[in-house]
């Protein structure tokens, strides 16, 4: 595999010349929520072109980061996953996106969130010490999107979704990055409008952004 060699003697170096092109860690962030075949690994990057995709893909497996699997009958295809190698970047990845969800502001034209986007978000900006004692099932809508959100002290497990049995239903949409951010309280998303909920204590939507604020 042709790598960018920077020349530095580096642990971190090491891991650009792996992770560093365009689209890579973004390929690693969607498989990170699941392993997916190559027309869901495009779905959720509509933007990469075809080939640059499939040579990221090929680089990856190359690494040892990625692997491709047979699926079994009745099933068919193939699907791309992360090897344990792959697994190890999760903290970092997570790392990334809470650092970068500080930059975010309003969606810059074009721009548009996926269910592994939305999924990897919500793990990034979860804070398990803020969780302690705490379990309690979510449904967030958000932009189409609905995901289950379940926290059992100081645990997360995120899953696209709807969640019929929830503690509490959140319909987000835009209201979600203001309220997570702080720049807008609950009480406050809530009496504009910005924020609904429905099926359980109102408390409840306190605590989801105590444990997701940035």
């Amino acid at each position: 595999m042709a790598r960018r060699d920077y020349g530095q003697y580096c642990g971190l170096a090491r891991a650009l010349e792996i992770v560093g092109e365009r689209w890579a860690l973004l390929i690693v962030r969607d498989l990170l929520v699941g392993p997916k075949r190559y027309t869901d690994l495009h779905n959720g990057l509509p933007r990469v072109p075809t080939n640059v995709l499939a040579t990221r893909l090929k680089e990856l497996e190359q690494a040892g980061v990625v692997t491709r699997r047979v699926l079994p009958r009745p099933a068919s295809g193939v699907v791309y996953e992360l090897t344990e190698r792959g697994r190890d970047l999760e903290d970092a990845v997570i790392a990334l996106g809470r650092w970068g969800a500080r930059e975010l502001a309003e969606p810059r034209p074009g721009e548009i969130a996926t269910p592994s986007s939305v999924i990897m978000a919500m793990r990034s900006t979860f804070r398990p010490g803020r969780a302690h004692g705490l379990t309690v099932d979510y449904q967030l809508n958000s932009g189409g999107i609905a995901l289950q959100i379940r926290i059992d002290h100081g645990r997360l497990t995120v899953t696209e979704g709807t969640l019929p049995r929830a503690d509490l239903v959140i319909e987000a949409g835009a209201g979600l990055r203001p309220l997570i951010s702080g720049e807008i309280e609950p009480a406050e998303a809530v009496r504009n409008g910005s924020v609904k909920m429905s099926g359980g204590d109102p408390a409840l939507l306190d605590r989801f952004v105590e444990v997701f604020r940035i």
